[in-house]
């Protein structure tokens, strides 16, 4: 336990232990400004990340239909701007529908941390087969990148990730942190 002096003291009504969630450390307890900072910077990069994707994606969509008649490009292009804005919707809904199943049922610290781990484990094989997924799916990756926008758009704006919620359901379980 930390001493009076310590900045590490609890103050008045915080728990001792506040587990620590990836990605926003122990700041999801207070949510002040470093909880919104960090929040910010998670939705600064997925801004980035989606201008890369975007851009890459009609790029590559721009060189591959590029050999193709004008008609038959133009109607394509046609259907895979429906597609994509109707594919935006749907990564939004998807996302929106998890998040509320995963509120109805959130994980604990421990279970928030080891599925970061299994992400964190997984991710590098991913990306490797994903590269030549790519490659099969250049047609219509306006609309896959469309997706991952709503998706992720929906994602950074909730109001509360659900490990928030599953670890404030559990520090009311075990208030001494045990």
């Amino acid at each position: 336990m930390a001493s009076r002096a310590s900045s590490e003291a609890p103050t008045h009504g915080t728990p001792a232990d506040i587990p620590a969630l990836p990605k926003l450390g122990r700041t999801w307890y207070k949510r002040g400004a470093l909880y919104w900072l960090c929040r910010a910077r998670t939705t600064t990069f997925l801004i980035i990340l989606m201008v890369v994707v975007s851009v890459f994606a009609l790029e590559l969509y721009g060189g591959f239909t590029s050999e193709w008649s004008p008609t038959v490009r133009l109607v394509w292009n046609w259907v895979t701007g429906i597609a994509s804005c109707g594919a935006l919707v749907w990564g939004w809904v998807q996302q929106r529908r998890e998040h509320h199943r995963a509120l109805l049922d959130p994980p604990t610290p421990a279970q928030t941390i080891q599925a970061k781990r299994d992400h964190n484990r997984q991710a590098p094989a991913r990306a490797f087969a994903g590269r030549w997924m790519v490659l099969l799916l250049v047609p219509v990756l306006p609309a896959l990148a469309a997706y991952t926008i709503g998706w992720l758009t929906a994602w950074t704006t909730v109001r509360e990730y659900p490990s928030e919620v599953g670890a404030r359901r559990w520090l009311q379980e075990h208030p001494s942190g045990t």
